[in-house]
């Protein structure tokens, strides 16, 4: 009973302790002088004055990919997860550079031309993967031609004798993760029936992935795409055949294809498709995993079924494969493409895009808690921009995906997020009477949800890729050699500097020579200008 008194002080303090900072709230942002903004900078400041530049070699090697994640993206998802004061995982990485997107023949790229450049270190044609510029678009005959090949940083990882895998969100055939282990003369041709009469001599990417190196070797894939992988594969409760992408239909049964060549090289391998497989997965005593969750993209997080029948997240099959690689000796190689971010955005849904990049977000925090950074190499990047815009006029703290202000010109409210391009969802106007176009009333539908769509200033088929810049930000080992504004196939060049494979394979970073580079680069800037005269 003595002890009654302080106890209840103790509960009187909790309660003032919780209150009246919510009495006060509209003092905060008061209080955000300039004595605030000073002191905020000094002790960033000071942090960053305390980072030394890491030079040991890169034992492991972890690419991040947002498909399609913006700018725009990254700080509109910041602000829907957690308010303008927040930072997501990869944020507040020491070292932050700008990358050029445009293709060896377009202004604007698609994602397997810019998956060859992050992961193969050189920039290629339009919707082509795994090769150099030397192969048009749907040219069989020009891909076959292995001197226009390109090697991933798989590829140079496995030579080093590292292990290596990727995990994605959309089909392990789909246009980036593609790019790791095929060479193809279009994305499309994940499996044999979307390939013309005039490719009959090439192979599909489904069975590169398969029979071919680096792919039969990568020690972890898992994603969606098992009617690429599987002939005649059958839809499932919240997994039907997808009539949109390619079916495979030649008789093979490449996901057992897989497993009958891992058992004859004697590894222990493993096949799981769904989180309950997943999660009893025994990583210590693995040593391939695949995982194929959907007979096409996985599904939107949103709606996602994540009880024991459903599917992973990007964390759960990001740390699956952390735990499994992280055995090799000599260091691992793993890619990790949040793919549905691009998906959203070309679908106009910028709720499902935001949850997308947070899902993401997530998958890297969690592989920080796994690894060290004093030997591992973590890069989170993008591929390309898309349309979404952030558009002015709401105050700070509100939802960002809610309406910004009224427009000057018509008095109708816009929402925050809007697109420059859109698909027939995103048609912001109505026509009266035959000869009146009235742009629609956001504010009469609920722009939070995620199937709304957000209005487009142009409608096409379809939410387009920009042409921007894109983000990289890098944390480990020689992450200080992404500082400026680079080429994207930099980003490659970065990572096998850093782990030392690739054409730095055996060489210290004391006997690599940078003069001749330079002078090499050099002569190329100055060179390239007149040729395209």
């Amino acid at each position: 009973m003595g002890s009654f008194p302080q106890t209840v002080v103790s509960i009187f303090r909790i309660f003032l302790a919780v209150t009246i900072p919510l009495i006060f709230v509209d003092e905060t942002y008061c209080a955000e002088d300039k004595h605030y903004w000073y002191q905020s900078a000094n002790l960033d400041l000071k942090e960053s004055l305390s980072y030394a530049w890491n030079t040991n070699t890169a034992k492991n090697v972890i690419i991040f990919l947002g498909d399609g994640m913006s700018l725009e993206t990254i700080a509109a998802s910041r602000i829907y997860n957690a308010g303008e004061e927040s930072y997501l995982a990869w944020e507040k990485f020491p070292h932050i550079a700008v990358t050029k997107t445009y293709d060896s023949d377009k202004q604007v790229p698609d994602s397997a031309s810019t998956a060859t450049a992050v992961f193969c270190g050189v920039k290629t044609n339009y919707k082509v993967t795994g090769v150099d510029s030397n192969v048009p678009l749907n040219d069989c005959e020009a891909s076959l031609n292995e001197d226009y090949h390109v090697d991933s940083i798989l590829a140079w990882a496995q030579a080093a004798g590292k292990d290596t895998g990727f995990v994605t969100t959309t089909r392990v055939t789909h246009a980036t993760p593609s790019a790791l282990y095929a060479h193809s003369a279009s994305r499309k041709w994940e499996c044999e029936a979307n390939m013309p009469a005039s490719a009959a001599k090439c192979k599909d990417i489904a069975r590169q992935l398969v029979e071919n190196k680096p792919g039969k070797d990568i020690k972890v894939i898992m994603g969606g795409g098992r009617q690429q992988l599987q002939s005649n594969s059958t839809g499932l409760e919240n997994d039907e055949v997808n009539t949109w992408s390619c079916y495979r239909q030649d008789g093979r049964k490449l996901i057992d294809e897989w497993a009958a060549d891992k058992t004859a090289r004697n590894f222990s391998n493993v096949v799981v498709q769904n989180n309950e497989e997943l999660f009893s997965v025994d990583t210590e005593n693995t040593d391939f995993l695949m995982g194929i969750f959907n007979n096409a993209h996985l599904s939107m997080d949103w709606n996602r079924d994540t009880g024991p029948k459903g599917q992973p997240s990007l964390e759960n099959m990001t740390v699956a494969a952390i735990k499994i690689l992280q055995k090799a000796e000599k260091g691992f190689v793993l890619a990790v493409e949040g793919g549905l971010i691009d998906y959203a955005h070309h679908r106009g849904h910028a709720a499902q895009a935001l949850r997308e990049t947070i899902r993401f977000s997530e998958a890297v925090s969690a592989t920080l808690k796994l690894i060290d950074t004093t030997e591992t190499l973590v890069i989170v990047t993008s591929d390309h921009g898309h349309a979404m815009t952030f558009n002015s006029g709401a105050d700070r703290g509100q939802d960002v995906l809610g309406i910004a202000t009224n427009s000057e010109y018509d008095n109708i409210p816009f929402t925050v997020l809007s697109y420059s391009t859109g698909g027939p969802n995103n048609m912001a106007y109505e026509v009266y009477n035959s000869t009146t176009a009235i742009r629609k009333d956001p504010s009469l539908e609920n722009t939070t949800d995620f199937t709304y769509s957000q209005q487009a200033a142009i409608v096409t088929d379809e939410a387009q890729h920009s042409g921007t810049d894109t983000l990289v930000y890098a944390i480990g080992p020689y992450a200080h050699l992404l500082h400026a504004t680079h080429e994207q196939n930099y980003i490659a060049h970065v990572a096998a500097y850093a782990a030392k494979i690739g054409e730095y394979y055996n060489n210290s970073s004391s006997n690599f020579q940078a003069y001749p580079f330079i002078f090499l680069t050099t002569l190329i800037h100055i060179l390239l200008p007149r040729l395209h005269r």
